[in-house]
């Protein structure tokens, strides 16, 4: 195992007091990014490459493609972020990388690159879950205060999770089929709306007063677990029948409605599950964490229970390296550092990667 950093060091500190400089590298999915980090909070560079515009056409992200877009940029994208931060190499003090979950082709590629930097550069390597990464992008611009809640929303991840100390998780509520960006890319296809989905909806719903009525999927009265296949389902009634008669549906009126459902489920559970775990804090994490309606309904029922809110910057709710290299200060101060022989995992388990 590489510990070149040593294991004994302070939290921030390598030998001599420096500071902590951690190059993060994240391909988990069509995001090509690479971070430096200070510190575990000081964002140096965050250099993000987006391929929605090429798997905008086929309505959903092709992996195959994915991989190779990972590979032909990925050089270009170190490069970048380590000319932006203004930290040579040789300040470096650790290697990180999104070990899972993920597309496991996008994975490797990212795994592959940051491999080679850490053993070029005799650094240790340091392997971080993406749901980690996730919820510590708030640690990015917020004071965590334990325990807390996290509420992750995000294209494949819809998850509650108590967090009762640094880095220690534990899932108390995940859904059970489609994931809240699934969903909304589903529906969002239906309207014939744009890919990614999620925020055509979201402006759509926020052009009319009143929504359609759908169901709301809130399972067992003492359940965390979310559903929303059985929501897409009856969106896609709702537009057939409407069709069959020839009163056709206004997509806004659609929209609002399945957000309102899904907003309302996932604002009630996290209430519920932070009053019941006694947690300091809520905090926002994902993609979908970007929607102004979850953020405005989750603001408004916070400040009415006097729970503090935390949600990072729009531009650290989507993914992004510099998460990961937040993640991944938790495990540097610790010297839990990962062996060469890392593999990529797909369905990596968020409790197992745990401090």
């Amino acid at each position: 195992m590489n510990t070149k950093a040593g294991a004994s060091l302070g939290p921030g500190e390598r030998s001599g007091g420096e500071p902590v400089y951690i190059l993060a590298v994240e391909t988990s999915c069509d995001e090509t990014s690479v971070a430096i980090v200070r510190d575990g909070q000081e964002i140096l560079s965050n250099v993000v490459s987006s391929q929605v515009a090429t798997h905008e056409r086929f309505g959903g992200v092709v992996p195959e493609v994915a991989s190779r877009k990972h590979v032909e940029t990925i050089t270009c994208i170190i490069e970048e972020a380590i000319e932006q931060s203004g930290v040579s190499p040789a300040a470096l003090s650790a290697v990180a990388v999104t070990q899972g979950p993920g597309l496991v082709g996008s994975l490797l590629v990212g795994m592959v690159a940051a491999k080679t930097l850490a053993l070029a550069l005799e650094l240790p390597l340091i392997g971080v879950h993406h749901i980690a990464g996730h919820i510590y992008a708030n640690q990015l611009v917020h004071e965590l205060a334990y325990p807390f809640v996290a509420l992750v929303v995000s294209g494949g991840h819809t998850e509650l999770v108590y967090v009762e100390s640094e880095g220690v998780f534990r899932i108390i509520g995940q859904t059970r089929d489609d994931a809240a960006g699934e969903a909304y890319d589903k529906v969002a296809r239906a309207l014939k709306l744009p890919y990614p989905g999620g925020p055509h909806i979201d402006r759509l719903a926020h052009e009319t007063g009143e929504g359609v009525t759908l169901p709301r999927a809130w399972l067992e009265p003492d359940s965390y677990d979310f559903s929303f296949s059985g929501l897409k389902s009856a969106v896609l009634a709702a537009l057939n029948t409407a069709a069959m008669k020839g009163q056709p549906l206004a997509p806004e009126a659609v929209a609002k409605g399945f957000q309102d459902s899904v907003i309302d489920v996932l604002v009630e559970k996290a209430l519920r599950a932070v009053k019941a775990y006694g947690a300091k804090q809520l905090l926002l994490a994902g993609g979908v964490a970007a929607n102004k309606g979850l953020r405005a309904a989750l603001e408004a029922r916070c400040a009415q229970a006097g729970v503090p809110l935390l949600a990072p910057p729009l531009s650290l709710c989507t993914d992004n390296a510099a998460m990961i290299a937040a993640a991944a200060f938790l495990k540097y101060r610790r010297g839990q550092f990962a062996p060469l022989e890392l593999k990529a995992e797909p369905l990596l388990k968020l409790e197992a990667w745990s401090v």
